[in-house]
């Protein structure tokens, strides 16, 4: 079996953050790098804040999540905060009381926001935990793309950890209405099930996505389709990557 530990240590080998080649990460370190306080919402193991800290950011960076075992490997970094809780507790973390400059939610964690009410109360939250004109930097996957059709067991990934070889493949089990489950099973390569996970996410399209930022008290300052500013509307748009400002 694999533990949480384990797997809060495999997720950054398979989802090394990597601003030098990766441009998602790129994006979003720049806006980091350029911000004087930043709240990284699902921080997972911290990696993005961490880096931030090593190319010598020196402002105030929180990071928050819920899973506990991916925070424990986040604080391994001492200097930043590491703090426990969902999006919808964001407004609970600003510990100085002036705001954020910047929140973020990377890795597509925006999309594991289900249901409408999730929804309000996360932005809701985050919202609050920014200073007027504060900025909202997210993800998500465009619909239009189905990226979820990709997502099956000929797509297996072969790799090593933990000193031996492991295999991961993923296979949708339902799409319903914009909601899509999936899941995710880790092996050897003999076919010995080491975990079994369950996961589903949520696609939300452009106009449904700008009315709950808007009824939230964002306006929408970019949109694009894709890591290069392609537009969102692009008939190759494979993301909704946007940058949102609080203005009430």
């Amino acid at each position: 079996m694999i533990s949480d530990a384990d797997a809060a240590a495999l997720y950054d080998l398979l989802n090394p953050w990597d601003p030098g080649h990766r441009p998602e990460d790129r994006f979003y370190n720049e806006l980091v790098m350029a911000a004087d306080s930043v709240l990284d919402v699902g921080c997972g193991t911290g990696a993005m804040l961490i880096r931030a800290r090593e190319q010598g950011h020196h402002g105030r960076l929180v990071g928050l999540d819920p899973d506990r075992a991916a925070l424990a490997r986040a604080q391994r970094r001492t200097d930043i905060d590491w703090i426990e809780g969902t999006a919808a507790q964001a407004d609970r973390v600003d510990r100085a009381g002036a705001g954020f400059e910047l929140a973020t939610m990377t890795g597509h964690a925006f999309q594991c926001l289900l249901t409408d009410d999730e929804l309000r109360s996360s932005l809701a939250a985050i919202h609050a935990s920014l200073r007027p004109g504060g900025r909202f930097a997210f993800e998500t996957r465009h619909p239009r793309a189905r990226a979820w059709e990709g997502w099956n067991p000929s797509n297996v990934l072969d790799f090593e950890a933990f000193g031996r070889p492991l295999r991961l493949w993923h296979e949708v089990d339902s799409v319903t209405a914009d909601v899509v489950t999936f899941d995710g099973t880790m092996a050897t390569p003999d076919g010995t099930v080491l975990q079994a996970d369950r996961t589903s996410l949520r696609f939300l399209d452009v106009a449904p996505l700008n009315a709950f930022l808007a009824a939230a008290g964002f306006e929408i300052e970019a949109q694009y389709g894709y890591w290069g500013g392609e537009p969102v509307t692009g008939a190759g748009a494979r993301e909704i990557i946007t940058i949102a400002r609080r203005v009430r």
